[in-house]
């Protein structure tokens, strides 16, 4: 897009509100590490409309600890991808409102990424191609599985070899998810810092085929193996299961219920598990009972992805 074009571009939307909601995301289901992912269906909604000044209204109490104004990093996004298309964003007041759990492994910042490159599109006039926002949000957060489940919705794989991204969306996987979020939070950075930094050769081997398995299983519908090869991760879970010490009362609870399978959901602590289609609703209910002090959500794979519209 040319400078030309630019004040035509902005000039169109000074009176216009859009509004855009945006997916969870649960990522890696055990050996996929940072590359699968799965959209859920728990959102983080925004209205939006030009502004003389930035203003952000949180409409959910989980957000008010965060900036009101252009430091929220929605807004910071926002900003930097303008910036990288030699755009200037415009001021922007926006409403937010999420039932996403922040710091549980459900790819809330994965959201924010995608809801902040979404605006920049909007007011700025970008008319990006969803694979082009996949680029710049997998720049952003690091790996594709969150954010390209976020964009594009469904059950997703994701690979990002330097600066080449590719996303594949599966129709064929479906489950019904169940997840179980516990009151602490867990940062990603903490999460990350027990991970190795280097895994030998055999044991590199067989975790691939661990998660070539996994997929393979699920696309099959051999729910049994698939569930075997979610416990038998070796990138992350084994690592990271000291920091979830309730991990393992979860999984085996969920089995008996009737999962399948269960892994941490993204880097924790909250726990996906994994049920036939048409049985999560009961799988969920049984835990409520057995997990006392546990949230725990009978949920869909949401099949949109980031949707915006003009209101």
């Amino acid at each position: 897009m040319n400078g030309l074009e630019e004040p035509n571009a902005v000039n169109k939307t000074r009176n216009q509100v859009f509004s855009i909601k945006v997916p969870a995301s649960s990522a890696n289901l055990g050996p996929g590490f940072d590359s699968l992912g799965v959209a859920l269906n728990l959102y983080l909604v925004l209205q939006a409309e030009r502004s003389d000044k930035w203003e952000v209204e949180p409409l959910s109490d989980s957000l008010r600890p965060f900036p009101f104004d252009e430091k929220n990093f929605i807004c910071q996004v926002a900003i930097k991808t303008a910036w990288m298309y030699k755009q200037e964003m415009p001021a922007l007041k926006v409403s937010i409102k999420s039932d996403i759990p922040l710091a549980r492994g459900l790819g809330s910042s994965a959201a924010a990424i995608v809801a902040g490159i979404e605006l920049a599109d909007l007011f700025c006039g970008l008319q990006l191609s969803r694979r082009e926002k996949l680029q710049i949000a997998s720049k952003l957060e690091g790996h594709p599985d969150n954010v390209g489940a976020c964009l594009y919705g469904g059950f997703v794989v994701g690979s990002q070899i330097g600066d080449e991204v590719n996303l594949t969306v599966l129709d064929r996987v479906r489950f019904d998810p169940v997840l179980v979020v516990p009151h602490e939070e867990l940062l990603t950075e903490t999460s990350r810092d027990v991970l190795p930094a280097v895994i030998d050769f055999p044991r590199a081997t067989q975790a691939s085929a661990v998660s070539n398995q996994l997929l393979a299983a699920l696309m099959t519908q051999q729910w049994e193996l698939a569930g075997r090869m979610m416990s038998a991760d070796l990138f992350h879970q084994p690592y990271r299961k000291p920091l979830v010490p309730f991990f393992d009362e979860v999984q085996e609870k969920a089995i008996q219920s009737g999962a399948f399978g269960t892994a941490l959901s993204g880097a924790g602590p909250s726990v996906l598990c994994l049920v036939e289609p048409g049985k999560g609703e009961a799988v969920a209910e049984d835990l409520r009972h057995k997990l006392a002090g546990m949230g725990v959500y009978s949920l869909k794979i949401d099949q949109e992805g980031c949707v915006s519209s003009k209101l």
